[in-house]
């Protein structure tokens, strides 16, 4: 589940290995691109964090966060 905390929408994946999440960073880094919004990310073994922000928008939500964030679900499911 997404929690929206210091003007950022962020999650937690939890995978079997480094390669599963691997492969799910790399489906989100098309997603992301094909959107023209990144995520600041990191990966660590099999876990995923995810941030989200609008930065044109002074670093705020916005629904082109939450609409990248219904689609990494989308990945993630």
């Amino acid at each position: 589940m997404w929690k929206e905390e210091d003007n950022k929408l962020k999650r937690t994946f939890k995978f079997n290995d480094f390669q599963e999440a691997f492969a799910f960073m790399t489906r989100v880094a098309f997603l992301a691109e094909s959107q023209q919004h990144h995520p600041n990310w990191s990966n660590v073994y099999n876990t995923v964090e995810i941030e989200l922000t609008t930065h044109d928008s002074g670093n705020t939500v916005t629904e082109k966060d939450r609409k990248l964030a219904k689609a990494i679900d989308s990945i993630f499911e």
